[in-house]
């Protein structure tokens, strides 16, 4: 099994459809293992986005600066969600980050539509709901970040013959 990290942006809990986006990951067999709502300070959003996600480096300080900014406008949901290939499937749910680009039935899809030149135009972040861990590696850095070790569970829930394609015990 694997594990991946997920945040509620503060857009997200604003427009109260925190319920339903988790919904979406249970109802495919992902299992929460660790969840907490809290409003990170700027040195913390700094390194989740720039020492582990690089997005200063990669899309310049104005992206970065707009980003941080809207992340602190709120508190935010952050989960570890685990299953089989768990950074991969989440990644498909979520969609691309670009709402408009993003395919109906994923949950950018489904409840945003702004585009990036929108967002650059009004010099804001993206409300684009949700951040995914990008892949295994990153994951298990976000989540390190995020969680102690302790606030990590380990337990068994009913559907896990069907949704992870395991042998009767």
């Amino acid at each position: 099994m694997q594990q991946t990290l997920v945040i509620l942006k503060p857009d997200a809990l604003q427009r109260g459809i925190v319920g339903e986006i988790i919904t979406r990951f249970e109802r495919v067999g992902l299992k929460i293992v660790a969840t907490k709502m809290l409003r990170p300070d700027y040195e913390h959003y700094y390194a989740h986005y720039e020492t582990i996600g690089t997005l200063k480096t990669r899309r310049g300080d104005d992206a970065f600066n707009v980003t941080l900014q809207m992340m602190q406008e709120g508190p935010v949901i952050a989960m570890v969600l685990e299953g089989v290939d768990a950074p991969e499937q989440v990644r498909k749910m979520v969609g691309t980050t670009e709402p408009k680009s993003a395919a109906p039935g994923t949950i950018r899809g489904d409840y945003a539509h702004i585009s990036f030149n929108r967002a650059n135009t009004e010099g804001v972040g993206m409300p684009n709901l949700i951040h995914a861990s990008a892949d295994a590696d990153e994951a298990a850095k976000e989540i390190a970040h995020w969680f102690s070790d302790d606030e990590l569970f380990s337990y068994e829930v009913l559907h896990e013959k069907y949704t992870q394609a395991q042998r009767n015990k």
